[in-house]
């Protein structure tokens, strides 16, 4: 026992006539501790290599020995507690709500790029698979017709079958082909109309004759590499698809006009080739995006709840703990959705556990907020009810607003 004090005292006069030796790099005051007793600065230099500094942040926040261990479990499945827990000043044993939000949001938008659009990731649109399958019949049919027609030995009947035969298999063809948007939906609508032609007794009215001449000449321009008229983005306000406001002058408006034209025509050649760089671009702006938000989020619960006093900054906790728990819960849906795929062939059990969480998760999310709006407030289930669909309504279009926000950024610095 003596010898172990002995030890410590060793090491105390050592730390002591080390920091001795050290002056202040701010004031040169001789050091006699971590920080200086002259103008209080650090003694530890913040310069260090960069994944000392990464490791110390993954350390302080993930490590089982560290606050996350006690943050994350009450975070998934105790609605409000940790809100609560931080308000009522009960607040070293938790990772603090700013730096949860930080770190679980950086992985969740990271996760994004990584499992929505992947790195190269080609954008092709999916054929619908309802036309397929009425197309597939069609195509059954025609060649028992044709059959048919060759047994007779009735030629006009076998050119006439032939003919319509392989336009359906050049149809199939295309829609299975179709690499942007665009075209697929073009392809979709000749295809609906000449199933009508041929299956209707009466045939196509005379709109739908039209509007099948008109997508069969948009079909043309495609295949020849001319341009399509079709627009599948449009920001206008006015009935010719312009963009005009009223508050501004004619040479703005023109000059508005002008800059909005620019970004339709860069996002209709996107669509029309492959979407993935733009769509990465409005990704890249989510998280400026919805850090803005926040407050804004925050500024909501604080009007619904004026009578509360409650401090802004305790709408704001609650603004950090709720988008921490739907950011961390989409990670989890994600991972669910690459898992119940990954094991749908290998192992149907594990892919079935992976959809039955999906679902139970995405059950328990709208049920958590609930419950969190209602614990952290303290108001009955009818008033906290009114309250909790009326902020949900506001936030989604929130939300939708942000999406759209973050698209035209993306556009404009793609």
């Amino acid at each position: 026992m003596a010898n172990t004090e002995l030890v410590e005292q060793e090491q105390e006069q050592s730390m002591l006539t080390t920091s001795r030796d050290k002056v202040c790099d701010n004031c040169k005051q001789p050091l006699d501790g971590p920080f200086c007793g002259q103008c209080g600065q650090n003694s530890e230099s913040t310069l260090k290599y960069f994944w000392s500094v990464v490791l110390h942040l993954l350390d302080d926040i993930f490590s089982f020995d560290s606050r996350a261990s006690r943050t994350i479990w009450p975070l998934m499945v105790k609605p409000g507690f940790l809100t609560n827990e931080y308000i009522q000043g009960r607040r070293v044993h938790y990772v603090p709500p700013l730096r949860l939000y930080l770190f679980i949001s950086i992985v969740f938008f990271l996760s994004i790029k990584f499992f929505a659009i992947g790195d190269g990731a080609v954008f092709k649109p999916e054929a619908d698979t309802e036309i397929i399958s009425q197309l597939d019949k069609q195509i059954v049919r025609m060649d028992k017709q044709y059959q048919q027609a060759l047994a007779t030995n009735n030629e006009l009947e076998m050119q006439n079958t032939l003919l319509v035969l392989k336009q359906f298999k050049n149809y199939k063809k295309d829609l299975v082909d179709a690499d942007n948007i665009v075209a697929n939906e073009t392809i979709e609508d000749v295809v609906i109309l000449e199933l009508k032609k041929v299956t209707q007794p009466e045939g196509l009215t005379k709109i739908q004759q039209k509007k099948l001449l008109v997508f069969n000449e948009r079909l043309s321009e495609m295949k020849n590499g001319e341009s399509s008229s079709s627009k599948v983005f449009n920001i206008g306000n006015k009935s010719d698809g312009s963009l005009s406001l009223d508050f501004l002058s004619k040479e703005n408006n023109k000059k508005l006009e002008k800059y909005v034209a620019a970004l339709e025509d860069k996002a209709n050649k996107a669509f029309a080739s492959d979407p993935t760089p733009l769509i990465k671009e409005a990704v890249g702006k989510l998280p400026q995006l919805m850090f803005i938000l926040l407050p804004i989020f925050a500024l909501l619960l604080k009007i619904f709840y004026l009578f509360s006093k409650r401090l802004y900054l305790e709408h704001l906790t609650v603004a950090l703990h709720s988008h921490s728990f739907i950011f961390f819960c989409i990670l989890l849906l994600q991972l669910f959705d690459f898992s119940e795929s990954y094991f749908n062939n290998d192992s149907p059990i594990l892919s079935s556990i992976a959809s039955y969480s999906s679902t139970l998760l995405l059950i328990w999310m709208p049920i958590y907020l609930f419950l969190m709006q209602k614990r952290v407030y303290k108001q009955g289930k009818t008033l906290t009810s009114v309250k909790y669909l009326i902020i949900g309504f506001i936030y989604t279009n929130l939300i939708i607003f942000t999406g759209l926000a973050a698209f035209i950024w993306g556009l404009a610095d793609s």
